[in-house]
């Protein structure tokens, strides 16, 4: 049973970091076209980043949490663990960013973002850096 919702539980963090990773990057392109003037893109974006965020991303969010959850039940004696507080306060950020991408959402959405495209690419990179803390915490359980 455990290395059925390990799996699942993978399979649902790929899902989520992706869209952690295209959603900002949508915010870039929607900044650009912003700045240009180009109402047709803008349009397009705005039901890009709605449709990810509310079919993928937060979907893929509650299953890793949901599996995640379900494997801490089934490995108890992980709580005890350096590295999974570590990563659960990793977790508890990129829960964080994912709202943050929700007020990004909200304000594109009704033309009040003013964030520009440089601001999006730096915003781009927190994800990254998580995903790569994570996997080493998970996988080489340094402390």
């Amino acid at each position: 049973m455990y290395l059925w919702v390990k799996a699942i539980h993978l399979i649902a963090v790929v899902t989520w970091f992706a869209a952690l990773f295209y959603l900002p990057r949508l915010y870039v392109y929607h900044a650009t076209a912003r700045d240009n003037g180009d109402e047709q893109a803008i349009s397009y974006f705005k039901t890009m980043e709605r449709k990810l965020y509310r079919g993928i991303m937060t979907p893929s969010m509650i299953a890793v949490l949901v599996f995640g959850g379900w494997m801490l039940y089934l490995v108890p004696e992980w709580f005890s663990q350096g590295w999974m507080h570590a990563k659960l306060a990793l977790v508890a950020l990129l829960i964080a960013y994912h709202h943050v991408c929700l007020i990004y959402l909200k304000q594109f959405a009704q033309d009040r973002c003013s964030k520009n495209h440089v601001f999006f690419r730096w915003f781009n990179e927190a994800p990254v850096i998580a995903l790569v803390a994570i996997i080493v915490l998970a996988i080489v359980k340094p402390f």
